[in-house]
């Protein structure tokens, strides 16, 4: 019998911690995956199960029986199960709220999701507490079952961090995440009820399992989302991926859905974004550089491949390493994006690991991997601008997409200040009518006259691409004022959240959005 417990125990742990993660994705899809956003629900999930310790050890000294136990927990499971299908409303809710940033309903729907787990980790926090009182039979082994009950739940928790994000919900997606789960604390609640009570105690709970069949089945049907245009969605281990298609043209978003990370149209290249702005980069070396020169590209956060199909037309004899941690969006990308120019080597790594292991030397290097409040600190640091330094050429360039508030120009800042530290010179353009910011950041010391006078050189010779004309002359359209001082950040020291959760709560009481045009 006390070996059942210390099982049930692990399921126990293991789940409560794979419910915090599926968590994570469930409300990351609606809500992004800020640290705002984590904290929150680490914080309220830390607080069920807290609250799940005290009411367990009082239940369990009114209650000292086995037959109580597997009771809350097939309780527990199938509250786990029936969030999938009380949240889906709740959260499209809440996904039409953030397409019109209407802060009430956001906040709301953030906050009645979170009470949807009130009662599933409670529940199965009361499982240690009770455990340990029914397994205790000599008080002088106490403090020996009390250990290895709580190292049992730790090893179960293990275990439960990894199931989810790396296994089930890339295989089988959020929500029958929640169903699996749910299952298997079901499946181990109603063994542990038929060994200690017997089939006929255990009859009048045969429709809980039931019920999650019929949810498997029938209860999540459609997609996460209603957005118009959208024609796919999946979950990989690090992002939700939606593909939307407007105006004959097609937007990859990610997590939210605020803002586009790539776009495709079969017979347009400019878009007044981000990606077509690296083809300008090797231009602020002396003139005269011809594109033919340039022969090694390497892009930080390919994504769908946007800019690598910009670079392509620009750079005939480019090669194009694109670098992309998620495997799922080179996949989209390759289907949706028409990503398959033959001189583009996909490489799928982090980012920072990825340009940091390479043997080449680039003419330019696109780090696109930022996008508030998602920046990975180590691509901020002095030290990755430095990796980066190291892998250019004499006369290469590096240029990386910033995001920017409203009137807060902080990160650009303290970006500025600290790639001026490896870098000689730099220049900054804002893309108008977005949140963007274009860095340009030169291996060797130039100046501004080199840009101008490279582009009267292309733009006299007849056989220049107009695109690539049309991208400099946004570029420098846009150039602002060298950037005031900022935080210099470090792989020590780099305090960028407090910046972009600013920038978050800003955004969000501005009411501003960026639309699909």
């Amino acid at each position: 019998m006390r070996k059942f417990l210390y099982v049930i125990v692990f399921i126990s742990g293991m789940v409560s911690l794979a419910v915090e993660f599926a968590a994570s994705r469930l409300l990351g899809n609606y809500f992004g995956t800020s640290n705002l956003v984590w904290a929150s629900i680490v914080g309220l999930i830390l607080i069920y199960l807290t609250a799940g310790y005290f009411i367990g050890g009082a239940w369990a000294d009114k209650s000292p029986k086995h037959e109580t136990l597997y009771k809350i927990l097939s309780w527990a499971a199938l509250a786990v199960a029936l969030i999938p299908l009380t949240s889906r409303p709740i959260l499209r809710l809440a996904s039409n709220a953030f397409d019109e940033l209407q802060l009430g309903a956001l906040v709301g729907s953030f906050v009645a999701v979170m009470v949807l787990f009130i009662i599933p980790v409670t529940l199965i926090g009361t499982a240690s507490p009770f455990a340990i009182r029914l397994a205790i039979t000599d008080t002088q082994q106490a403090g020996k079952v009390s250990g290895r009950i709580y190292a049992i739940s730790t090893l179960g928790s293990f275990t439960g961090t990894f199931l989810p994000t790396l296994l089930l919900i890339p295989t089988i997606g959020t929500y029958r995440t929640f169903l699996v789960l749910a299952s298997l604390l079901m499946l181990f609640s109603f063994i542990g009820f038929f060994i200690t009570s017997g089939w006929r105690k255990l009859l009048p709970y045969v429709w809980m399992p039931l019920v999650i069949a019929a949810l498997f089945l029938w209860g999540v049907p459609g997609t996460d989302k209603n957005t118009t245009g959208l024609v796919y969605e999946t979950e990989s281990s690090y992002n939700y991926i939606q593909v939307i298609e407007h105006n004959d043209n097609m937007f990859l978003r990610l997590n939210e859905g605020q803002g586009v990370h790539s776009r495709y149209t079969a017979d347009q290249l400019f878009f007044n974004g981000p990606w077509e702005q690296v083809v300008a980069a090797p231009f602020f070396n002396s003139a005269p550089v011809a594109p033919e020169q340039i022969t090694d590209i390497a892009i930080i956060g390919l994504a769908a491949g946007t800019t690598a199909r910009d670079a392509a037309v620009v750079f005939p004899n480019a090669v194009i390493d694109g670098i992309e941690i998620d495997p799922k969006i080179v996949e989209v990308g390759r289907e949706y994006f028409d990503m398959n120019d033959p001189n583009l080597n996909v490489i799928i790594q982090d980012g920072r690991w990825g340009i940091q292991n390479s043997t080449k030397k680039y003419d330019i290097i696109s780090v696109d991997a930022y996008r508030p409040p998602y920046i990975p600190w180590h691509m901020t640091t002095q030290e990755f601008f430095q990796i980066l330094k190291d892998h250019l050429k004499d006369n290469g360039v590096m240029v990386i997409n910033i995001g920017r508030g409203i009137d807060d120009r902080r990160l650009i800042d303290s970006l500025y200040t600290t790639i001026h530290t490896v870098f000689p010179s730099l220049y900054v353009t804002d893309l108008s009518g977005s949140f963007n910011s274009i860095l340009f950041a030169t291996n060797t010391e130039t100046n501004l006259q080199n840009f101008l006078d490279n582009y009267v050189i292309l733009n006299e010779d007849q056989e220049t691409n107009q695109f690539l004309l049309g991208v400099m002359a946004t570029t420098y359209s846009g150039l602002q004022e060298t950037a005031n001082d900022g935080i210099i950040f470090t792989d020590d020291l780099a305090p960028i959240e407090g910046i972009t959760n600013s920038m978050i709560m800003q955004f969000l009481f501005s009411g501003d959005v960026e639309t699909l045009e």
